[in-house]
């Protein structure tokens, strides 16, 4: 048995998601099927609770838009009849919870993380109930679980929950294995699960990867499949270097890095809960799924120039902290972090120097928490700067850090094409590092240095 993850950019419309459904019936059955909320639905969702808190007339409409969606997929998939009737009674069903949210959140005028938990979890809900009707109509044997009905047990944090995998398998152990001798595909909501007291919490925004890899490693599968609409991870984004080649296997590390530097193709946390049990993950393109993808595994596999990607972002601010003699100042660290972390917001990674601290946030951070910290009494810096202009450059590859001259041949790369560094970090993670440049010069950055490991033929596993 194995995991299937399919994701909304898989789900885009009726004719993307009747082909998903030929290739699960094709390839899935006897394993379990992770999905996605269907393209723009999770927003639709969220952006509705702040409609509907406003309007209470606004509520039918958000909630008519959300049905008109997946109605219009179900009657391209479902012919006229029976099952599409028992589907639509179903899909009311579902739709009469999420209208009562809508209501009650407009009555007590308050968006609370309980709420806004439950409200978009209803994304994945609804598509698990569609594709799974959309398949039996087809033929193929097909059933949905909620992960409450499993009992993918999490910490109770909202909105940024964790797995409890170990009471994930007991619980899997007595609900789910018994349903997979059938040979039927089960279709189960990714995204969120339920707390020891039976609250719905979500795994943050992409965490329908990480539900299915602790689906995956609770559940004996023998792997982790990420479906996607790409051939797997690559040498660089291609919209910058369309020659980008594929990266054929990757560890663990190697993998976890690329995501949290900004490559798309994986949620950061997914490798968690399975490099405890040492299983794979197989990156497919569903467009050519006989394909290499890309394989992530245990192991260190260290290719001829070390360097497997150079990848970026530029979701990337920074918070600079001006004060004096910042490196013998006992506490002003902690008291800076923790004064940003009050308010929610999550410090990407922090760089000091004697006169100052520089804390990398996420862009739509830097202004909360420059406020943040303006809050303090008393302040412990003299004055704060941003910069809400610039890119993270990212070198990601195995071995990194025991091989000499890496970072030189970077900056050296970056100085030929005259792009300036603004900050570097080189040793918090054995197959990472990075440094910040302005934006307008990130293609030519990432075009520099791409080149200059990549210009030669290399071996990517």
């Amino acid at each position: 048995m194995k995991v299937i993850k399919v994701g909304g950019g898989c789900l885009r419309n009726k004719k993307t998601i009747a082909e998903i459904l030929a290739l699960l019936a094709e390839r899935a059955r006897g394993h379990i099927v992770v999905v996605s909320a269907l393209s723009g639905i999770t927003d639709l969702l969220i952006d509705g609770m702040k409609t509907c808190l406003l309007d209470e007339g606004a509520i039918a409409s958000v909630v008519g838009r959300v049905k008109n969606r997946h109605m219009l997929v179900a009657r391209h998939l479902m012919p006229a009849g029976p099952r599409l009737r028992n589907y639509t009674r179903d899909c009311n069903r579902t739709l009469t919870g999420l209208e009562r949210l809508y209501y009650g959140l407009n009555f007590t005028r308050e968006i609370t993380p309980r709420i806004a938990d439950v409200v978009a979890s209803y994304g994945e809900r609804l598509s698990a109930q569609l594709l799974s009707a959309a398949m039996n109509t087809n033929g193929t044997k097909a059933t949905h679980r909620l992960p409450e009905d499993l009992g993918v047990v999490t910490d109770g944090k909202y909105g940024d929950a964790t797995a409890d995998v170990k009471q994930t398998e007991k619980q899997l152990r007595q609900r789910l294995r018994p349903m997979m001798k059938s040979g039927q595909v089960l279709f189960v909501p990714g995204f969120y699960g339920v707390s020891r007291d039976g609250e719905i919490t979500t795994f943050g925004r992409g965490g329908s990867d990480y539900a299915a890899a602790v689906l995956a490693a609770a559940s004996g599968a023998e792997c982790l499949e990420i479906w996607k609409d790409v051939d797997g991870f690559l040498s660089a984004d291609p919209r910058i270097l369309p020659e980008a080649s594929l990266i054929g296997e990757l560890s663990y590390d190697e993998a976890a890095e690329l995501a949290y530097f900004g490559a798309k193709i994986l949620h950061p946390r997914t490798v968690e809960p399975l490099r405890a049990k040492r299983l794979p993950i197989l990156i497919k393109n569903t467009l050519d799924p006989d394909g290499t993808g890309s394989r992530i595994a245990a192991g260190r596999r260290v290719s001829s120039e070390v360097v497997k990607s150079v990848a970026h972002t530029t979701d990337i601010g920074i918070l600079k902290v001006h004060a004096s003699g910042v490196g013998m100042r006992r506490g002003i660290l902690g008291e800076v972090a923790a004064a940003v972390a009050a308010d929610g917001i999550n410090i990407k990674s922090v760089v000091t120097s004697q006169t100052s601290i520089s804390l990398l946030l996420a862009r739509r951070d830097v202004g909360p928490a420059r406020r943040a910290l303006m809050a303090m009494k008393p302040r412990p810096f003299r004055r704060l700067g941003a910069a809400e202009t610039a890119a993270l450059v990212a070198i990601v590859g195995e071995g990194l850090s025991r091989k000499p001259g890496i970072a030189a041949r970077c900056f050296t790369a970056a100085a030929e094409c005259a792009v300036n560094v603004e900050m570097i970090a080189f040793g918090p993670s054995p197959v990472a590092l990075y440094f910040i440049v302005k934006e307008t010069d990130l293609h030519k950055a990432v075009a520099a240095i791409h080149r200059h490991f990549f210009s030669a033929p290399q071996c990517l596993i």
